[in-house]
């Protein structure tokens, strides 16, 4: 995650696609920081996706954090 602005404008990701990586136009609700993991919620058409913060719950360990 390379970042997102919320209402402020779209930032980057980068998603794991096809056994590569690739840049997307990101959107989310709130401003997500560097770093942060996310889940793509929604695609809006040609390289831009809608996300939002996401912990996967299979890597997760009893008190919420990652593994």
């Amino acid at each position: 995650m390379l970042g997102t602005r919320g209402a402020g404008g779209p930032g980057e990701v980068l998603v794991r696609v096809r056994g590569g990586t690739e840049t997307f136009l990101a959107w989310s609700d709130e401003p997500l920081e560097r770093g942060t993991t996310v889940l793509v919620i929604e695609s809006r058409g040609t390289r831009q996706v809608v996300v939002m913060a996401w912990t996967d719950p299979l890597l997760a360990d009893g008190d919420g954090g990652a593994r």
